[in-house]
């Protein structure tokens, strides 16, 4: 089962922790849940009016404030407060590597699960999120998920590493982050 090999994989993980430094602290989550009989990923498409990766897609999750008593906190605050999951409907599995973003964040992503058969509502925080986006992770596995895309980014035309689903490019930290999670359920990263 899909779920018992995420949870090893973590288990068996000793996650790489970053030195804070001059980065602000933030945490993400992972969220597996049952949609349609399998389990997903849900990400989420950013508005325009944050401050931050407009208009990308991300994970669940923002920055640390001072009542959250970890990172792990801080990503269950923000999942409830962007997608209105709340977190005693979340286990949490393990934690991935830390990583850091171009704009000065590091994220602490955690991986972590709704009950199977559970039927969630989700609700998106408008300010915030303009669509959430539900990815089967037996999708993200196959070889048919990924694949160098031009994206414009600071007015430039590029070409990046990212994920693809339907008309949704997963690229930068949050590719990064997916890849990590990819891999340890045995998939072939990024160049290997």
């Amino acid at each position: 089962m899909l779920r018992d090999r995420v949870r090893q994989a973590l288990a068996d993980h000793q996650p790489n922790e970053l030195e804070l430094g001059d980065l602000r602290a933030s945490g993400v989550l992972f969220l597996l849940h049952e949609h349609r009989g399998e389990d997903h990923l849900v990400f989420q498409q950013r508005t325009h009016t944050v401050r931050h990766h407009k208009g990308e897609i991300s994970l669940p999750g923002g920055a640390r404030d001072p009542e959250d008593t970890d990172l792990q906190a801080t990503a269950l605050r923000e999942t409830h407060e962007e997608i209105g999951v709340a977190a005693d409907l979340i286990e949490i599995y393990g934690q991935l590597d830390d990583t850091e973003t171009r704009t000065g964040y590091l994220i602490r992503p955690y991986v972590g699960a709704a009950p199977a058969g559970l039927a969630i509502e989700f609700t998106e925080a408008v300010r915030e999120v303009t669509e959430l986006i539900h990815v089967p992770v037996a999708h993200l596995l196959s070889e048919d998920s990924h694949g160098w895309k031009p994206i414009e980014r600071d007015g430039q035309q590029t070409t990046v590493p990212a994920y693809v689903w339907d008309d949704h490019l997963i690229w930068g930290a949050t590719a990064r982050m997916l890849g990590q999670f990819l891999e340890l359920l045995g998939t072939k990263g990024w160049g290997k």
